[in-house]
């Protein structure tokens, strides 16, 4: 009699389980195959109540036991998770269908491919990565010591990029070896180095306000926020204090993240003041190639390095990159190629990388913008996404 109650609850509980799961449609509108792009879910996307838990939840494709890595976001921070990522792979002008499962029914473990922290060991920056291409920027300590004329400071709101050539996370390990003395980022042993100089520059896409034929910006970042760290994305938010354009108070936030398998960060600005942004390339010593594409939203700039070859880049979504200006002067690290593009409700969002010689497949200017080009059609024509019935 228990045997046979035994077997009837767990009958029971399976059909539960079973008519909980969810099948969505994920359609690729486009004539390439498309993979690292990353979907978002939602509850109500999913049809599921406000109770459930994104986090409970797995990704599978349909008709396969192939469970794809996943990543639950709690986005506002609030305690209950926003939103459930996967990165499907999908051919060109297909449809493919996903069942979304309890993350019982896999023992799938997650790699930490995509992340980002505070770094109060080295001043104070914060850096991400994930497994092409890192980044960082720099905090109000290193702002203070450069006004303060102590030596190891660093003052700009300009992105530095960190030429890495393995796929495995590198931020501990060369923060770890250079505050250690047993080592140094500035030098490739193998893992890539740090030589790309900011300075005052906006490196790779920091932003800037013109007014009257000049361009202003902030200093350094006052406060940090991470959000997630994961296999699939790290995203987190950086303030500034409010700063001045000729007389505009401009007040700016930036919510970035970076997903895996991009070569570019995104970027969400938060600003009032400006009714447009100009998001900048450095120039570095302008013997550099630009390239620039506004009907479909890019800029480039390819340059020499060392003994190797850079391309950086930005993409904006659709009709938000108005022009460009490739601003040249003899002052120091203020030559840069700006984007412009426009304030939406008080919001500019835009995406911007890098892929260096040594660590990418992008050996030419010519395949670096080839790869530009196709990000801003896939940004413009994203996955579409749809519960099956």
């Amino acid at each position: 009699m228990k045997k046979h109650l035994l077997f009837s609850l767990i009958i029971t509980s399976s059909f539960a389980v079973q008519s909980q799961n969810k099948v969505i449609t994920v359609t690729n509108s486009l004539s390439v195959n498309r993979q690292f792009e990353t979907v978002e879910l939602t509850k109500k996307m999913l049809g599921l109540p406000s109770s459930a838990n994104l986090e409970e939840l797995a990704v599978k494709e349909a008709n396969s036991d192939l469970y794809l890595e996943s990543q639950s976001v709690d986005n506002d921070g609030d305690g209950t998770m926003d939103v459930l990522l996967f990165q499907p792979k999908v051919a060109a002008s297909t449809s493919k269908d996903f069942e979304i499962v309890p993350t019982s029914s896999t023992s799938a473990t997650k790699n930490i491919n995509c992340y980002s922290r505070f770094v109060p060991e080295r001043t104070d920056d914060y850096a991400w990565e994930n497994n092409k291409v890192a980044f960082r920027t720099y905090g109000p300590v290193a702002q203070k010591m450069v006004e303060d004329k102590i030596a190891g400071g660093t003052l700009t709101s300009g992105i530095d990029a960190w030429l890495k050539r393995v796929d495995y996370p590198i931020i501990n390990k060369w923060y770890e070896k250079a505050t250690n003395g047993t080592g140094t980022y500035h030098k490739d042993s193998g893992e890539g180095l740090d030589n790309f100089h900011v300075g005052d520059s906006r490196g790779v896409g920091g932003i800037a306000v013109k007014v009257d034929g000049k361009y202003y910006f902030s200093k350094n970042f006052t406060t940090w926020k991470t959000i997630t760290t994961g296999p699939i994305r790290t995203s987190f938010i950086l303030t500034y204090e409010n700063w001045d354009a000729k007389g505009k108070k401009i007040k700016e936030s930036k919510l970035i993240s970076l997903d895996y398998g991009s070569y570019l960060s995104r970027f969400e600005i938060n600003i009032k003041g400006a009714k447009s942004i100009a998001a900048g390339l450095t120039l570095h010593d302008k013997k550099g190639t630009i390239g620039t594409n506004v009907k479909e939203g890019w800029i480039s700039h390819w340059e020499s390095i060392d003994d190797s070859e850079i391309g950086t880049g930005l993409v904006a979504p659709k009709n938000t990159l108005t022009s460009f200006d490739n601003y040249v002067t003899d002052d120091k690290d203020f030559s840069n190629l700006y984007g412009n593009i426009a304030v939406k409700k008080k919001k500019a969002v835009y995406y911007v990388g890098f892929g260096w010689k040594k660590g990418s497949p992008f050996q030419t200017k010519a395949e670096w913008e080839t790869y530009l080009s196709s990000f801003a059609e896939k940004v413009n024509n994203p996955l579409l996404v749809k519960l099956k019935k």
